[in-house]
């Protein structure tokens, strides 16, 4: 019988949050489990938490590095990957180096940067970006999941990047038929945005914009009561999960994606999945997706974009979404923490192999 490997997966983005890092996460530990490993999360859920500052949503782990260091000694995983940069992820990244053994991997899913200057524009991005390259270059691979971002962190130093994509639910969202209860009485054509209502996310690039019909925001956040006193002819639904959510990107005409700070952007896949063109600026995420692709309308001119979306083929759409499964992904995530695995062993022989020649050398000198 074969033992089951274990992975260890330390992650500050968690429920109840909802959003494309919890998503990818929570599908990741499904698939590795069909691939017969042994899944344990360290998640918020397992401490006493305080609100982030300015987004009280976004629950920060109050706990020591001593806690955090028994855990993972307790556990004795064969693998460590650490999803986030927050208080758990600094923590484990600091337990990990100082206990040796398996050495971590890392994934880069946030330009933290780009979101802190968003809301702090005051603040220097050139010391964050410092302090994520030596956080990302000290696991034996950091992920990420497109050339794009791959390019941006090789041009800030970042020197150990692998690949890690990410995948969609064809099974939940797919082309539907029948759907005219789900915007009743809503102008057509329905321009639809789903995510987080946060300033980073740019929602105003989106609601300003003059399109004809009506725009629909699902998703909650700190913005949202601003953006809804704001913009008062868009449709702002609140968060929704599951069939609700499926059928709500299914009945819409485009999806709009106007963020610049994502590094992958999973609701363009979903969108596309339910057979919804995309509308996007050409930035990171919606290029690496939508390029060269009959999928998605990309412009600087977001409303341009728009309305060139509104005249491309669902098909088209659905297709280039099945590029995108979760098995491919969980494939290439396994794939990434075995190289990494065999790479610190080669380190490991070749330090040793350096020693033994240090100590004949030593012998030869006497």
């Amino acid at each position: 019988m074969t033992t089951k490997k274990k992975i260890l997966i330390v992650t500050d983005a968690w429920r109840p949050q909802i959003n494309g890092v919890v998503r990818s996460l929570e599908r990741l530990a499904e698939e590795l489990g069909k691939l017969d490993f042994e899944v344990v999360m360290l998640t918020p859920q397992s401490f006493r938490t305080a609100p982030c500052p300015t987004y009280p949503e976004i629950r920060l782990s109050l706990t020591t590095p001593g806690t955090i260091r028994r855990r993972i000694e307790a556990e004795a995983p064969d693998y460590i990957h650490i999803a986030t940069e927050g208080p758990l992820g600094i923590m484990a990244r600091r337990a990990a180096l100082d206990r040796g053994g398996c050495g971590f991997t890392s994934s880069y899913h946030t330009r933290f940067p780009e979101y802190v200057v968003s809301r702090w524009p005051f603040v220097p991005i050139g010391p964050i970006r410092r302090w994520l390259k030596r956080f990302h270059n000290a696991a034996l691979a950091c992920m990420v999941a497109t050339e794009s971002l791959a390019r941006e962190l090789t041009s800030h130093g970042h020197d150990n990047l692998t690949f890690w994509s990410r995948g969609v639910d064809t099974t939940l969202y797919h082309p539907r038929e029948g759907l005219d209860d789900v915007y009743v009485d809503l102008p057509r054509p329905i321009f639809l945005n789903v995510g987080r209502v946060a300033v980073e996310k740019n929602l105003e690039g989106f609601l300003a914009l003059d399109l004809p019909g009506t725009k629909v925001v699902i998703g909650d956040g700190p913005a949202r009561a601003a953006l809804e006193a704001r913009y008062p002819a868009a449709r702002f639904l609140g968060a929704k999960i599951g069939e609700d959510l499926a059928r709500h990107y299914a009945a819409a005409d485009v999806f709009v994606f106007p963020s610049l700070t994502d590094t992958f952007g999973n609701v363009i896949i979903e969108a596309l999945a339910s057979g919804v063109p995309v509308a996007a600026f050409p930035v990171m995420g919606p290029i690496d997706i939508l390029g060269g692709t009959r999928a998605g309308a990309l412009s600087e001119d977001l409303r341009e974009a728009s309305l060139a979306a509104l005249a491309l083929d669902r098909a088209d759409a659905a297709r280039r979404a099945a590029d995108f499964s979760w098995e491919g992904s969980t494939r290439q995530f396994v794939t990434a923490i075995e190289a990494a695995q065999d790479k610190r062993r080669a380190q490991e022989e070749s330090r040793r192999g350096s020693l033994v020649r240090s100590g004949v050398s030593s012998l030869i000198r006497r």
